[in-house]
């Protein structure tokens, strides 16, 4: 019974990070002008691109291709998303559009968070309980390799080194979730962790945090 609860809690959390990260990839094309295709894999390389890319370097077949529903939960978040705009194309101005913002803040820190900690529970799985470095790449890869691939496509700066605290957000969440596991256990692990990385994602967009950086002047 303790195994099913925790599957079940794990897909949840699987499905959450997917719907998230697609409608997050799924804005971007729109922003970029991309039609309704491009806009679509714009969505599911966010989503699943980090998963894809974790999977081959731990030597396995990507997820992502043998249980395509992910993919398919990607594809629907991404169309319904652009359908939205689409016929709604003023929705998002004005006072809307700052809770739009909000709305996406929200759901790209969620996904981060909780595709760091996927990331981390697969290289267990695999065996690498022990090794606290592999775990803590596989987890920050997991997070934040999607919404690098969807921002290489669509021809802009990566997110991750130019705004605010990110990739380090899942660094953090990443090396908590290795210590909490081997202390209290899968969920525990999984569910403090992904906060901590939505905790931090919001307190550096509210406060406006970022790491320092050089500006060369003419």
């Amino acid at each position: 019974m303790i195994m099913e609860i925790q599957d079940v809690i794990v897909l949840c959390m699987e499905f959450m990070g997917t719907v998230a990260f697609a409608a997050s990839g799924a804005m971007t094309g729109i922003n970029c002008r991309m039609d309704a295709f491009g806009v679509c894999v714009l969505g599911v390389i966010t989503a699943v691109g980090g998963g894809m890319t974790r999977d081959v370097i731990l030597g396995n077949v990507p997820g992502a291709l043998t249980r395509p529903v992910y993919v398919l939960a990607a594809v629907v978040t991404a169309a319904v998303v652009f359908t939205v705009v689409y016929f709604k194309k003023n929705l998002f101005q004005g006072n809307i559009g700052m809770v739009y913002d909000r709305i996406m803040l929200i759901m790209d820190s969620t996904g981060l968070g909780i595709f760091t900690v996927m990331g981390v529970m697969t290289g267990i799985s695999e065996g690498y309980v022990e090794n606290t470095f592999l775990l803590t790449v596989l987890g920050v890869l997991t997070g934040v390799g999607g919404g690098l691939l969807r921002d290489m496509m669509a021809g802009q700066p990566p997110y991750i080194f130019v705004k605010h605290i990110y990739a380090c957000a899942s660094v953090a969440g990443a090396v908590s979730c290795v210590y909490i596991y081997r202390i209290f256990g899968q969920i525990p692990a999984m569910v403090t962790a992904s906060a901590l990385v939505t905790g931090i994602r919001f307190l550096a967009a509210y406060n406006h945090w970022n790491l320092p950086r050089i500006t060369l002047e003419d």
